[in-house]
């Protein structure tokens, strides 16, 4: 309880399936519909090593989170865990990159489900109209959150296995496409592909926020954590070598819907439709767990004081923070009105890679007791998200490096940050 005595802890309703099906609802989401055509520009085909890259840089973040969160079984990931580890100030570097690049990340994901969905005249409205939806499920309570998350992962998933299927019997692959001009785009085009990729493995996050909401923390949410990490791997290991091998890397650099001429390449015209509306799908799955991860961390740094009391609130009824959720959804609909995709996507990117940052270095400092994975694979995370930042497009960068100053200037001048309640 708070100190004016009302209850403002969470339910603890989710097991491993749960968590398993939040991730992957996260990281199998709009990126695996989108991503590669990017990828393809920055590396042509070394866009699988890039691939490869991110995946190691993932794995190197997951293992941080994992043990972290067994430590810490709290909600607001790794804003806990810096607060704890490294000091105050790193938690709110942390919390604060986390929050503004995820609620970037979330107009992404809607923008992406309007842009499927809907005629060009009404992507945005219909944006907007997602947003509206998903927090209201939000708000009704996280085990709603995870019904309905489980439906859209499998949708999508079957969706993902027509597309192999349509590629690899109608659409000639060819294995010469994997291979050619391999690293003709030089390490850097390569390192460009790998943080372009990373921002759509990056849902895990979302499992760790969950820490006060799931049963058996300490052995739920690592083992949760590398799962769904694994399977959304397998995934998109598949799909990137059927949409090299059908299409190449040039065409699949100029396609506005990889997926879709994958799949249109396999012959199947109404497989493409399906694929429209599985990535309409996979959108608002991801845009339903990003909401409710934001929401959980904002929840963290109310109680601190490091963003407003009153979003600390918890609903008495249905035990979520319903103010935090309800603040995130309208943030988002102003930023859908207003940012570009690619514009989103970037500044997602960099708070992403600087929260994990944190996570690694914070890692780095647990004792033996704690660690279930080598010292050295958070090293080799941390120094691989400085690595991929610094390949991100300069107007990223910039307003990231911006909107994170504006964060520790509000903390400087907030006299109540960093005081629990």
């Amino acid at each position: 309880m708070n100190a004016s005595g009302a209850d403002d802890t969470l339910a603890r309703r989710l097991g491993t399936v749960d968590a398993v099906v939040i991730g992957l609802g996260s990281m199998i989401g709009a990126g695996i519909f989108a991503s590669f055509a990017p990828a393809a520009v920055a590396a042509g085909s070394g866009l699988l090593i890039g691939l490869a890259i991110a995946a190691v840089v993932a794995f190197c973040n997951a293992t941080s989170s994992a043990q972290l969160a067994a430590q810490y079984p709290q909600s607001g990931g790794t804003y806990v865990y810096g607060r704890e580890r490294l000091g105050e100030w790193f938690g709110f570097v942390a919390g604060w990159s986390f929050v503004v690049g995820k609620t970037a990340s979330c107009a992404a994901m809607a923008l992406t489900f309007g842009t499927y969905a809907l005629p060009s005249d009404w992507s945005r409205p219909g944006a907007v109209a997602a947003v509206v939806v998903l927090t209201a499920v939000n708000y009704v309570g996280v085990t709603r959150t995870a019904g309905a998350t489980r439906m859209i992962v499998t949708v999508v998933l079957i969706v993902l296995a027509g597309v192999v299927v349509a590629g690899m019997i109608g659409g000639h692959p060819q294995a010469s496409n994997l291979v050619d001009g391999l690293t003709g785009h030089g390490w850097y085009g390569i390192a460009q592909s790998a943080g372009l990729l990373f921002f759509a493995f990056a849902g895990y996050a979302r499992i760790a926020t969950l820490g006060e909401e799931v049963r058996d923390p300490a052995r739920t949410i690592p083992r949760a954590i590398v799962i769904a990490l694994g399977m959304a791997l397998i995934v998109y290991v598949l799909i990137a070598a059927v949409s090299l091998s059908v299409l190449g890397p040039d065409r699949l650099a100029r396609s506005a819907a990889p997926l879709v001429d994958v799949a249109t390449a396999g012959g199947s015209e109404w497989m493409a439709h399906v694929v429209r509306l599985g990535a309409a799908t996979a959108a608002l799955g991801a845009l339903l767990a990003l909401i409710a991860g934001v929401g959980r961390t904002g929840l963290a740094m109310a109680r601190t004081g490091d963003l407003p009391r009153p979003l600390a609130a918890v609903h008495p009824r249905h035990r979520v923070p319903h103010r935090a959720e309800i603040v995130v959804g309208v943030v988002v609909c102003v930023l859908i009105l207003t940012l570009d995709l690619r514009d989103a996507i970037g500044f997602s990117s960099f708070g992403v890679l600087l929260y994990y940052l944190v996570a690694n270095l914070a890692a780095a400092t647990q004792e033996r007791a704690y660690r279930r994975y080598p010292r050295g694979l958070a090293v080799l995370g941390a120094l691989g998200c400085v690595a991929l930042v610094i390949t991100l497009p300069w107007s990223s960068i910039a307003a990231g490096v911006l909107v994170v100053l504006i964060g520790v200037g509000y903390r400087l001048v907030n006299p109540r940050s960093g005081q629990m309640l």
